[in-house]
């Protein structure tokens, strides 16, 4: 900013280098304004049957998400084929629907600044087997077991979120997509 004297023509200038600088500060602070997002997460039967709810809920609350809503549901086969629809015909998909269905799952919304990518991060890799050795402090380490029985679920984007929250939450979200997801 420029020194400020008597003169005229120079006090004007350095007014509008406070509307200037007044006007890139109210624009950056609106693209710096972090929100936080909503995911999906599931803690599937194995993770239910296996006592490790309560140890994955205080896992998320201790990582700074919300916990938004959650239900626990006995999901049927109708209902989880619908889901998981986008891989009916993987070979595995028969194998998935009798695993989802197989007992409770816990399905909770969780909310944080980055929560899709966090909630992945703290769930691991897909596959139980490769996260016992990779990331042994993630919860698929912890409860999981293989690539199919793997204790929970995490939406892989923003379209995911949004669609898997509004298939179980309809009234959380307005205007769902029907974007797939790849994440099991």
């Amino acid at each position: 900013m420029r020194r400020m004297n008597n003169n005229n023509n120079n006090l004007r200038f350095c007014f509008g280098d406070l509307i200037l600088l007044a006007w890139l500060l109210s624009c950056c602070s609106r693209s710096l304004a972090i929100e936080s997002e909503l995911t999906l997460a599931i803690v599937k039967p194995d993770g239910i049957s296996g006592n490790y709810s309560s140890s994955i809920r205080n896992i998320i609350l201790q990582s700074g998400f919300t916990i938004q809503t959650q239900a626990t549901l006995h999901l049927d086969e109708h209902t989880v084929t619908t889901f998981y629809a986008e891989h009916s015909t993987k070979t595995f998909f028969p194998s998935l629907i009798k695993y989802i269905t197989s007992g409770p799952v816990l399905i909770m919304v969780l909310e944080k600044v980055n929560a899709i990518a966090d909630w992945r991060t703290l769930i691991g890799p897909t596959d139980a087997r490769k996260a016992k050795i990779t990331h042994p402090d993630s919860i698929r380490a912890m409860c999981g077991e293989d690539l199919e029985r793997n204790c929970v679920h995490g939406s892989d984007s923003r379209e995911s979120a949004a669609r898997e929250i509004s298939f179980f939450f309809p009234h959380l979200l307005s205007g769902g997509t029907t974007l797939k997801h790849d994440e099991l």
